[in-house]
């Protein structure tokens, strides 16, 4: 090592040291300083009719600002419970844990757009930048790139040269286009059969207008593998999510978006290697990305390679805290490992995530059985039974739902009710069987000669 020519220059050396390493207390404030949640903005046209553009703006300034290194972002999920909420910003802050918030609003009348933004400092309720813009409405990406860099300025936030080329990149030029992807991706969210073929002829006018729309493509990839899945398990389903896939990729190699969506589609035509090599590249190109993760998990889950579909249900479950699918499914997958405790920890986990998000959307099926399953694994069988009714109840002809109602009573021990819904679920249009032959949740039907049977229809 270094020889230090006397005391002094061993002092000067000692105090470099301990002047480049902050205190405990100061790390945190530095993480805090640098990390953001973007609300969804307010709608003021005159007509309340553009909250989907609002809320677009809002998701698109995430997803740029996701994939600067040194920023953490709250997900879309946490950030948009607060939609509307009269709620202090400061409290809203301190409840996503973020140093900063973004807040706005849009109002849109003809081709005029008018646009507020301010960024305010939860630690004082200071605006740490705000700024109004009123251009037309062709201008609305440059407005947003503008409202990125003040947003990276104002926290002093340090760009490479890869996330500057990032910042300034526009997924189209045609604002009609973008208006009709906002739309498409609003729908997507709801995942029930109706709202993904909206969603899908939403991405289908995008490309349209703008035939060179790589992130529209991607969308309807993803929409015909969801209606694959669950749905509708035709083949033209599943070649369209290959083909809109492709053409994701061949638009723009960089887009992780499109690698995961190309990763799910060609893992439904079990070409597994592929699928798990097009999930990684996502990954490596946004490691923030959602539904890489979780698309992958899943992946892993029907190949029955259970132990990497936990660990990436984890690294989900990380990458966006709110959703309480990974963590649900991550109880199944532990589940089928034999490893209680974990099991136990994931469900109670999902199942906080749900009661929180059941307070905002009351009627959203999904979370209800999926958290049905949870607390009968629990030990709440009672009201996991009831739950499973509550869903059912919305959407009594959804074959996902019977499905997971099926799993539910068969987690229950009830094996007449469990078969019952089962048949229903193939009836409707169920066809998911790599998923059936490795979801441990109907173990305790698998022996019975009339599930055996079903299965073999299934096939």
């Amino acid at each position: 090592g270094k020889r230090y020519q006397g005391a002094k220059e061993l002092i000067a050396e000692l105090s470099k040291i301990e002047i480049g390493r902050p205190e405990p207390a100061k790390i945190d404030e530095i993480k805090w300083k640098s990390s953001i949640a973007v609300l969804p903005f307010a709608d003021l046209s005159p007509n309340k009719d553009q909250e989907y553009f609002c809320e677009g703006i809002a998701e698109e300034l995430i997803n740029a600002l996701t994939k600067i290194e040194g920023l953490h972002v709250a997900s879309r999920t946490s950030s948009f419970q607060f939609k509307g909420a009269t709620t202090d910003i400061r409290k809203i802050g301190k409840e996503l844990n973020v140093g900063t918030v973004l807040e706005g609003s849009v109002r849109k009348a003809g081709e005029m757009l008018r646009i507020t933004a301010q960024l305010i400092n939860i630690a004082d309720g200071y605006y740490l930048w705000s700024e109004r813009y009123e251009r037309e409405l062709k201008d609305v990406f440059a407005i947003q790139d503008e409202i990125a860099h003040s947003i990276v300025q104002a926290l002093k936030v340090k760009l490479s040269e890869k996330e500057k080329r990032a910042l300034k990149k526009i997924p189209t030029k045609d604002v009609q286009a973008y208006d009709f992807y906002l739309r498409g991706r609003k729908f997507f969210y709801q995942t029930t059969r109706k709202s993904i073929e909206f969603a899908r002829e939403m991405f289908s006018r995008a490309i349209k207008r703008d035939p060179d729309y790589s992130l529209a493509y991607a969308g309807i990839a993803d929409c015909c593998s969801w209606l694959f899945m669950y749905w509708d398990s035709s083949k033209v389903n599943l070649e369209q999510s290959i083909t809109a896939s492709q053409k994701a990729l061949e638009l723009d190699p960089e887009l992780a978006e499109a690698h995961a969506a190309h990763g799910l589609a060609v893992s439904l035509s079990k070409q597994y290697d592929e699928a798990e090599k097009q999930f990684e590249t996502a990954i490596k190109l946004n490691p923030k990305l959602f539904e890489a993760y979780y698309f992958y998990a899943r992946t892993c889950f029907v190949r029955g390679k259970l132990e990497k579909a936990a660990q990436l249900f984890e690294q989900a479950c990380q990458v966006n805290p709110e959703d309480y699918q990974s963590p649900l499914l991550l109880g199944n997958t532990y589940n089928g490992l034999k490893q209680v405790a974990k099991k136990k920890e994931a469900y109670k986990r999902g199942l906080e995530i749900v009661e929180k998000h059941l307070e905002l959307n009351p009627d959203d099926a999904r979370a209800i059985y999926l958290g049905a399953q949870g607390l009968i694994e629990l030990g709440e069988q009672k009201k996991g039974l009831e739950w499973a009714n509550r869903a059912l109840s919305i959407d009594p002809e959804d074959p996902i739902v019977l499905y997971n109602i099926a799993c539910a009573y068969s987690l229950a021990g009830k094996v007449k009710e469990a078969i019952h819904y089962f048949e229903r679920s193939l009836e409707t249009g169920y066809a998911h069987k790599e998923w059936v032959d490795n979801d441990g949740y109907l173990d305790s039907i698998r022996s019975n000669p009339r599930f055996k049977a079903l299965l073999k229809k299934l096939e």
